[in-house]
């Protein structure tokens, strides 16, 4: 059995807290993130979707073209894309 430790936070840190900005909530959870994750190997999920052949045959020659493995061209597309929307709630 493992345990985790509680946190606790001063009234003055909290007081503090509510006076962040959406920006300065996602910069500061984006920052906590990348040090928990920091020389740690990320976790790979399979997934399974269906996807237009059309698309996916210019997607994978698109991919080709930039010299990428198409999937990991999806994953870099997706990862901006989560960064873009979050960027659009801080603000």
């Amino acid at each position: 059995m493992t345990t985790k430790a509680l946190q606790m936070f001063s009234n003055e840190y909290l007081e503090y807290a509510k006076q962040l900005t959406p920006r300065q909530i996602v910069d500061f959870l984006e920052d906590f993130r990348q040090i928990a994750a920091a020389g740690q190997p990320q976790k790979s999920k399979l997934i399974s979707m269906k996807v237009p052949q059309n698309l996916l045959d210019a997607f994978k020659i698109q991919a080709k073209l930039a010299g990428r493995p198409y999937q990991s061209l999806i994953k870099d597309l997706m990862r901006t894309h989560v960064m873009q929307g979050a960027k659009e709630l801080a603000n």
